[in-house]
């Protein structure tokens, strides 16, 4: 499958249902506002997606044991559809909000063929909801979109699970400690592909990069989503987050990473979430990011 790269759009869809109105949701603006548009050279109109943010609920769900999950429900459905409407034609580039938007996302490209995912995140999200302290599906959205959780959110149309697990791949991960504190199901324990934040030190970036994008290669699927949580940035670049961790990538490995996997034309859009404004007071943080993500798209790896 060829990716329309070339092609982009932007979706808006900065819902906060799977975390909690700190900030995040004024993530799509901001970067909207500093630019991003032109700066990707976007042609057609922004589309924002619906969040029913204004139905957000700090009391947890006492069937699902997560926050929100019947307006998260209905969000996933509309962003769902939003991205069904630009894949295979356009690139979409969706902008949230926190990790949960990738429901939406997952499932409604199902309902197209067999995708996969590729999650740069430097937190596995593999909670499952009884073991979560906060209940927010942010920290569980890798685990619900490979079929782990309650039906409401997992099988929306009878489409579980929106990816398999070999089709699914983690990148950047560094709170195994964290994880293992509080009981979370461990992502390395299936066969999801993972390579963690050690072993991208242990190797190197660019050595990583080649490897994962011939990994995604081999994949028989009809494309790949890319979905990139900002927190998987060095702390030092990026600490507009709400839970903060040691370490992270450097913007160049970042960007390596990124476009070696658009080298394969087998990414069919992405998502970016998990940057808060709010802590951003001056917007330098702000400029930076959209300039990091222009350059992401300026030149393609060769493989």
């Amino acid at each position: 499958m060829k990716s329309p790269l070339n092609d982009r759009t932007i979706l808006a869809a900065p819902s906060i249902l799977g975390l909690r109105p700190s900030g995040v949701e004024q993530l799509a603006a901001q970067f909207l506002h500093a630019g991003l548009a032109r700066r990707l050279g976007i042609k057609h109109p922004v589309e924002s997606v619906p969040t029913l943010n204004d139905r957000y609920s700090d009391q947890r769900d006492p069937q699902t044991h997560c926050l929100n999950p019947r307006p998260l429900r209905e969000f996933s459905i509309a962003l769902g559809a939003a991205v069904q409407r630009c894949v295979p034609g356009r690139f979409p580039i969706v902008l949230g909000g926190d990790c949960s938007i990738l429901l939406g996302i997952m499932s409604g490209l199902k309902r197209l063929g067999t995708y996969g995912i590729v999650s740069l995140d430097a937190h596995a999200d593999f909670y499952q909801p009884e073991k979560s302290t906060t209940g927010e599906v942010a920290d569980m959205d890798m685990a619900m979109i490979t079929g782990r959780g309650p039906d409401l959110l997992t099988n929306i149309d009878n489409l579980k699970p929106y990816v398999q697990d070999q089709h699914a791949i983690h990148i950047g991960q560094r709170d195994w400690e964290e994880t293992q504190h509080y009981g979370s199901q461990d992502i390395r324990a299936t066969a999801i592909t993972c390579m963690d934040l050690a072993t991208l030190r242990q190797h190197g970036v660019a050595l990583q990069s080649a490897l994962l994008a011939n990994h995604l290669q081999s994949l028989r699927i009809d494309g790949c989503w890319l979905h990139y949580d900002m927190d998987v940035l060095a702390d030092d670049i990026n600490p507009a987050v709400d839970y903060r961790l040691p370490g992270g990538l450097r913007y160049d490995e970042v960007e390596l990473l990124i476009r070696s996997l658009f080298a394969t034309d087998k990414i069919a859009g992405i998502s970016v979430a998990i940057f808060n404004p709010d802590l951003d007071p001056d917007g330098r943080m702000t400029a930076n990011m959209v300039e990091h993500v222009g350059r992401i798209f300026d030149a393609p790896v060769t493989l």
